[in-house]
């Protein structure tokens, strides 16, 4: 059987997009497949239960039969890691995760890891990314977001994985630089010793993050049309205008949210004339009776902020471009950037993969 290790230097790099991909690709060429995530930092508690986002999502694409538990085997919660520094922990984590290992793993073909956040994560309790990836005889795939020390972060995980490292996937790359990465950056690493599988270009609608999720961010109050919270956002547009030019203005971006003054009724009326996915109204400042009920007619969420507008604007985006994988939309999406611009043939020869005769 192999196993895969998808990891990365960096959070939000990719990875549970990637093992998505791999898993949608093994599974039509008819290879049968495994997934887990042996650590996690994300999970957090949910109707009693334990659970990382990204596994949940997994679990409920590809329909997989096994409990969460046995899927991310040790969650790193606030609260556990409290009880780890306490001392009040006795756990034999290695074994935790080889006895879930194996129970996945029987009557699979491949079994695709999901490391966390980064290369360090784990080194708490004595597991980090190369060390877990011995212990399950997995290979490393190294996916790597595109940014100013793309080769350091690359021939550092080279240096810390060693001969067991697969490749490197470069994701999110400005599609002004996809020349430079492919013609330059790429046969570098390969004289290196490191594999490019795939060099995947930066997509806006991957960038995206929607409705629910920004109102998370701003920590706002959804005011109507809580059904339409699964938007995707794909722009962000500042209401400090005139009305005069406004329209003309929130017509040059689709799929946008408007943030403006909760004061600013003109601003909010134009923006609804044209494609807005939601609009985020700042300092706390309740819209009008008109423009609640106009919004309402056309489906557009509204959501209020406590923030004034430069810091509602600050937060969004520091988040924006590094949401999680969970929309449908995205993963139609990505999959065909990975049609594309991922070398299926050469991780399936590398990684020792046969497809069914």
């Amino acid at each position: 059987m192999v196993a895969i290790y998808v990891t990365s230097a960096e959070t939000f790099a990719g990875k549970s997009a990637i093992c998505v991909g791999l898993a949608m690709r093994l599974s039509q060429d008819g290879i049968r497949f495994g997934y887990m995530k042996p650590i996690s930092r994300a999970a957090r508690p949910v109707a009693g239960q334990t659970t990382d986002p990204d596994v949940a999502f997994i679990k409920e694409t590809f329909s997989l039969p096994e409990p969460h538990e046995l899927l991310n085997p040790v969650a790193l919660t606030p609260q556990f890691e409290e009880a780890i520094l306490r001392g009040e922990v006795q756990m034999d984590f290695a074994g935790r995760i080889q006895d879930a290992y194996h129970q996945l793993a029987q009557g699979r073909e491949v079994m695709l890891l999901e490391a966390g956040t980064n290369l360090r994560e784990g080194f708490l309790i004595g597991l980090p990314a190369y060390r877990l990836a011995d212990i399950l005889e997995a290979r490393e795939l190294v996916v790597a977001r595109y940014a100013d020390n793309l080769l350091d972060d690359v021939l550092a995980a080279r240096e810390i994985l060693g001969d067991t490292m697969l490749g490197v996937v470069i994701n999110a790359v400005p599609r002004p630089y996809i020349g430079h990465v492919s013609d330059t950056l790429q046969p570098y690493l390969e004289r290196q010793h490191v594999p490019v599988l795939g060099v995947l270009p930066e997509d806006q609608l991957l960038q995206s993050l929607d409705v629910r999720e920004l109102a998370e961010v701003v920590e706002g109050q959804v005011l109507c049309c809580e059904d339409a919270l699964d938007q995707l956002v794909e722009h962000f547009m500042i209401g400090a205008m005139s009305v005069d030019s406004a329209l003309a203005y929130f017509r040059l971006k689709p799929n946008k949210a408007v943030i403006t003054g909760g004061d600013r009724a003109d601003i909010q009326l134009a923006a609804l004339e044209t494609s807005t996915r939601c609009l985020v109204l700042t300092g706390n400042l309740y819209p009008s009776t008109v423009i609640l009920e106009r919004a309402k007619h056309v489906g557009v969420p509204i959501v209020l902020s406590k923030y004034d507008t430069m810091s509602t604007v600050a937060r969004i985006y520091q988040y924006f471009g590094k949401t999680r994988f969970h929309q449908r939309k995205k993963l139609a999406r990505f999959m065909e950037l990975m049609r594309e611009r991922f070398d299926f043939a050469r991780l399936y020869a590398l990684a020792g993969i046969r497809k069914p005769a």
